[in-house]
């Protein structure tokens, strides 16, 4: 019984001291007291707490962790660049064209304010107008190039602008072009001097005179355009001779026959146009079937009959004769241009029937025979007339509209016209025709577009 009251009092007196305790644990981690498993172990455990091993101080860093290697040295600094020197080369050219800047007293679009200091070749913004390359001897810099083409400089009143003492010094010279200046004067000789010197284009110039003799000179030119000046007298034979790819005499005031040694010229693409020249067409222009693409003779006084030559022309794309006063058949060798593209014929005095043979021509695109005398076009021919690629109005073509009148064709036939050696004017080098048969037939289908042509290009004025 005394047992029994000991442990029903013990009992209470256990729950109040873990209630009071508790509460005092409550008490310290409210107010924030740092707890660690020491004093929790003395809370729960009511005694004194095991043995735990001591945690070594945080300080942030790991004491097993490898040493990193130090931070390589930085790099040393690069030496400076040399001092700026300029090659004796370019020293020449800027007292060359210092020389000629104070001959120009018209300047519209300010190029020449670029043309100060020493930084030619260097400075992109410096020396506007002019081109450097360098050397393949040296790897040096050269002035090379003069573009000048639309600056319009002038030397104004009582100072003509002229290239002596300018293009000539540029020892290493490859290309003038200065299109669409006053340039006047002579040309300087001493252009036959320059080793690399490949194209010349003086066109829409003032330059007066006869043919430029000293571009005669210049052996190693492959471009030479000279038109939209006011050059006078003769072609010379020597311009055949030159080794060129493009030559433009067009819009000058050249006179005379031109050189009976036409077919020596190696030139792609030719112009004659808008001249004063007289007589036939050389025959020799047959010689040119090897390279000859473009040729102009339009807006002369050309007078005679075609040679059947030109059927040799095989790579012939352009040929433009209209505006002449030539005459004749059209010879049947002309079936044999089978590049040819464009033939322009109108505004002459040719007669007789169009050849079935050239009507048949798969690439052509343009026959313009408008204002001759032709009389009759077969049936190949009548079907470029519906795909209106032949033009043959005013002409002599019974029931065909837009024709000459009678009466003035009548006036026509009065006269009497023939051609040297008229047996030629049946001749076919090609063979693609007999002449007691017909030609072979063909569906003319043209070719697609083709780029722009450079000699008809040509025929307008740069700059305009």
């Amino acid at each position: 019984m005394e047992r029994e009251n000991t442990f029903s009092l013990t009992f209470p007196l256990l729950v109040f001291f873990v209630i009071l305790h508790s509460c005092w644990f409550y008490q310290v981690v409210g107010n924030g007291f740092p707890i660690n498993r020491e004093t929790l172990e003395i809370v729960i455990g009511v005694g004194s707490p095991p043995y735990s091993p001591a945690y070594p101080p945080d300080n942030g860093e790991c004491q097993d962790c490898p040493q990193l290697p130090p931070p390589p040295e930085p790099p040393c600094p690069p030496p400076p660049p040399p001092p700026f020197t300029l090659s004796e080369e370019l020293k020449m050219a800027i007292q060359v064209i210092q020389r000629f800047k104070r001959r120009i007293k018209s300047d519209p679009f300010c190029v020449t304010k670029t043309w100060t200091g020493n930084r030619i070749c260097y400075d992109k913004s410096k020396y506007k107008g002019f081109v450097c390359d360098r050397s393949t001897k040296d790897n040096k810099f050269r002035v090379v190039g003069v573009n000048f083409n639309g600056f319009n400089f002038d030397g104004g009143p009582g100072c003509p602008l002229v290239a002596t003492d300018f293009v000539e010094d540029l020892k290493d010279l490859v290309i003038f072009h200065v299109n669409s200046n006053n340039f006047t004067g002579d040309i300087p000789f001493g252009i036959s001097k320059l080793p690399n010197f490949f194209e010349f284009d003086l066109s829409n110039n003032k330059l007066v005179g006869a043919f430029p003799a000293a571009a005669l000179g210049a052996t190693n030119l492959t471009y030479l355009d000279v038109r939209f000046n006011q050059l006078t007298g003769t072609i010379p034979p020597q311009a055949f001779t030159l080794d060129l790819d493009v030559l433009f005499l067009n819009n000058n005031a050249f006179s005379g026959k031109i050189p009976g040694n036409l077919g020596q010229t190696p030139v792609l693409y030719l112009t004659f146009a808008n001249n004063e020249l007289t007589g036939p067409i050389p025959r020799s222009i047959g010689q040119t079937s090897r390279n000859l693409l473009e040729v102009l003779f339009l807006n002369n006084s050309l007078s005679g009959c075609l040679p059947y030559e030109i059927g040799f022309l095989n790579k012939t794309h352009i040929v433009d004769v209209s505006i002449n006063q030539l005459t004749g058949p059209i010879p049947q060798s002309f079936g044999c241009l089978k590049d040819i593209q464009q033939l322009n014929m109108s505004y002459n005095q040719f007669y007789g029937a169009v050849p079935e043979s050239l009507c048949i021509l798969g690439d052509l695109e343009v026959l313009d025979l408008k204002f001759n005398y032709f009389t009759q076009v077969g049936p190949e021919c009548w079907k470029l007339i519906e795909k209106k690629v032949l033009n043959v109005t005013m002409n002599c073509i019974l029931d065909l509209p837009s024709q000459r009148s009678p009466k003035e064709c009548e006036a026509f036939f009065s006269r009497r016209w023939t051609c040297p050696d008229p047996k030629w004017l049946n001749y076919v080098p090609c063979g693609i025709y007999v002449s007691k048969g017909t030609p072979q037939t063909s569906d003319h289908v043209p070719k697609r577009a083709r780029p722009p042509s450079p000699t008809y290009a040509a025929l307008k004025e740069p700059g305009s």
